[in-house]
């Protein structure tokens, strides 16, 4: 048996944390409730060395009780590692393009940082060229390096998801799939007669992630970005996963369930045994 927890946009440094203070709480906790994996959907820092370096740390905290595995959110993406660095093995704890075995389960877990297509946006007099201008214009994805379009990176992710998911179908595993990046449009807020926003929309995900995931019958499927906190919600035979922390400033204040870090953390901890 696995007791699996669950986050994503933990954004640290966004939310001005002492993020050594919050390693020892989390780790305190994660081994208190005897979790025995702990998956980081992304968005801990806007930089992946900072990234890298917090969980390397709490991996030696939990170890050997739990592991800790994690991918990048575009906010990882910011600093600190180009697109060679994103694609590559990194360290045993970062699962992008990997396959991993839950011990004494059929389960396995495949990562995928994700990325999109600009599929979920409503607004069809936009062309690729606008959607890329109002990203380097106004969203944070604008900073970040890569070699090739959004639309070529998401073929990249939806290859070479659907090759592990042919593998684990080969190998009859079951698959909890781990991405940062929306793949349903239930998740997608269409507001009328606001273009901007479909232009965020744009930037969310890929419905053809999705719907790779229910082509190949994935048990579940965990996922962040959204920044709106849901319960979980099986679509097409998936149960998908999404309670981003977020952000907790007086600008943006995200937090639902406690007034501080760590209690808005727990509360959003969602938990999946696997037997």
């Amino acid at each position: 048996m696995r007791k699996i927890a669950m986050t994503s946009d933990n954004h640290f440094d966004v939310n001005q944390l002492d993020a050594n203070e919050l390693l020892t709480q989390q780790a305190a906790y994660l081994l208190a409730q005897h979790y025995t994996d702990y998956l980081i959907a992304g968005d801990l820092f806007n930089d992946f060395t900072a990234s890298v370096a917090y969980v390397e740390a709490l991996a030696k905290r939990l170890a050997p009780q739990c592991r800790v595995f994690f991918i990048a959110g575009n906010h990882d993406m910011v600093r600190g590692a180009d697109f060679a660095t994103l694609q590559s093995g990194v360290n045993g704890h970062y699962v992008h393009q990997k396959m991993i075995d839950f011990p004494g389960t059929n389960y396995v877990l495949i990562g995928n940082n994700g990325w999109y297509d600009y599929q979920f946006a409503q607004v069809p007099d936009k062309t690729a060229a606008d959607f890329a201008q109002w990203k380097r214009a106004y969203w944070i994805d604008g900073v970040i390096e890569q070699p090739l379009s959004d639309r070529q990176r998401m073929e990249l992710v939806l290859s070479d998801t659907a090759a592990k998911l042919a593998q684990a179908a080969a190998q009859h595993k079951q698959v909890l799939y781990m991405t940062h990046f929306v793949p349903q449009d239930a998740y997608i807020s269409h507001v009328p007669r606001q273009p901007h926003w479909e232009m965020a929309n744009a930037l969310m995900g890929s419905p053809r992630l999705g719907a790779l995931l229910s082509r190949y019958h994935v048990a579940y499927a965990l996922f962040g970005h959204t920044h709106f906190k849901y319960p979980p919600r099986q679509i097409a035979g998936t149960t998908y996963f999404c309670r981003p922390v977020g952000y907790g400033t007086k600008r943006h204040y995200e937090w639902k369930f406690g007034t501080d870090f760590i209690s808005e953390w727990q509360a959003c901890l969602q938990t999946l045994v696997l037997e």
